[in-house]
């Protein structure tokens, strides 16, 4: 079975580059402290560094 990554939606998007608030949008979050999981790849993994400031990642298996 794949590992899984939890991201959690901390910090808000405003006042940050539209880039940043569109990755947001494309991981699925939509409200602070809401909580989407994903597979554990290179996408989902990129996009987590580019807002790495606004949300908390942890591993599920």
């Amino acid at each position: 079975m794949a590992n899984r990554l939890r991201i959690t939606y901390k910090k808000s998007v405003i006042g940050y580059d539209k880039r940043q608030q569109a990755t947001i949008k494309a991981l699925g979050l939509r409200k602070l402290n809401q909580s989407v999981e994903h597979d554990d790849n290179a996408v989902i993994r990129g996009m987590v560094n580019k807002v790495s400031h606004l949300v908390v990642v942890e591993e599920v298996k």
